[in-house]
């Protein structure tokens, strides 16, 4: 490494952690409610962690075409094993740095980029399994970085296996609710996470169809008449994901009470809306499901609560 490079290596890049902090606060409202709960130094690592996490969704969701998708998350993988130059790229400057800092596995961020390969791939599943291998990489991935920033209460507990598997149990449950919250606007853009087993077993496709999106897409149109089991599938995934919220929000215990008053933010918001929809199915195929900014800021409230409580 050039002595430019080690200087800008040793020195704090809070410009990059700035722009990877507005990078996060806009693309990724629901998280930044509880990520600013975090002292400094992890609230930036954190901004650091989702900005990069959003440049990959975005290859992933982008207009290019899926052979330029695959170079981009390939030529992504690559950067991550190497040094970035300074000035040229501050989400990998701040990413770079928070990775010096905190002890991030070396593989979360590569499997996320393998998870965003299976959207580019038009990965199909036939069993929720399958489709949990998905969650993990995309979203339980980011749960491990995470675990690997936020403090936690007793530091012999921090990095045992099973404070990696709450981190991960906790991801799926948040990825399980976009695919919720998403599945309309999903099946518009050629995708379908819900497993073809249940689209069969709740009478949407039929015996023997794959889970294809335009297949899902039909069945949406069909409006009414398709409503009640597509309405009951949505039930019947949202029980799935409040079982895994069940299982992951015990990481708390592990965690001080800034951290722990993060991830019950985050996940209280993400609980929330998955209770929004399950109330109302029908709605969420008839469009996106929100919370209003009153309502997130409800739910951070009462995370701090809870977080002082469990101490």
């Amino acid at each position: 490494m050039s002595n430019q490079a080690d200087l800008c290596q040793a020195a704090y890049p809070q410009s990059a952690y700035r722009q990877c902090e507005h990078i996060t606060r806009a693309a990724a409202a629901n998280f930044y409610y509880g990520i600013r709960l975090l002292p400094q130094r992890p609230r930036a690592a954190m901004c650091a962690v989702y900005a990069f996490a959003r440049r990959i969704d975005d290859i992933g969701d982008g207009p290019l075409a899926p052979t330029q998708k695959l170079e981009r998350l390939d030529e992504q993988a690559r950067l991550l094993t190497q040094p970035p130059a300074c000035g040229e790229d501050p989400v990998l400057i701040a990413l770079a740095d928070a990775r010096r800092r905190f002890p991030i596995p070396p593989d979360v961020l590569p499997a996320l980029i393998a998870g965003v390969r299976m959207d580019v791939e038009e990965t199909r599943y036939e069993t929720f399994d399958q489709l949990v291998v998905y969650c993990r990489r995309v979203a339980g991935a980011v749960g491990r970085a995470c675990l690997a920033i936020f403090a936690l209460r007793t530091h012999a507990q921090a990095r045992d296996e099973r404070a990696w598997q709450l981190a991960d149990d906790l991801g799926v449950a948040l990825q399980l609710t976009n695919i919720l919250r998403d599945i309309r606007e999903d099946a518009r853009l050629g995708r379908c996470y819900l497993p073809a087993e249940e689209l069969r077993r709740f009478g949407v496709i039929a015996a023997g169809q794959e889970a294809q999106a335009p297949a899902l897409v039909a069945a949406l149109a069909r409006g009414a008449r398709q409503a009640g089991p597509l309405e009951a599938i949505v039930r019947d995934e949202a029980a799935r994901a409040r079982a895994w919220y069940a299982r992951g929000i015990a990481l708390t215990a592990l965690l001080d009470r800034r951290s722990a008053a993060c991830v019950l933010a985050m996940a209280g918001i993400y609980r929330t809306l998955l209770e929004r929809i399950d109330a109302d199915p029908g709605r969420a195929l008839r469009a996106r499901v929100r919370l209003t900014g009153r309502e997130k800021a409800w739910v951070v409230a009462r995370s701090l609560v809870g977080a002082a409580r469990t101490r």
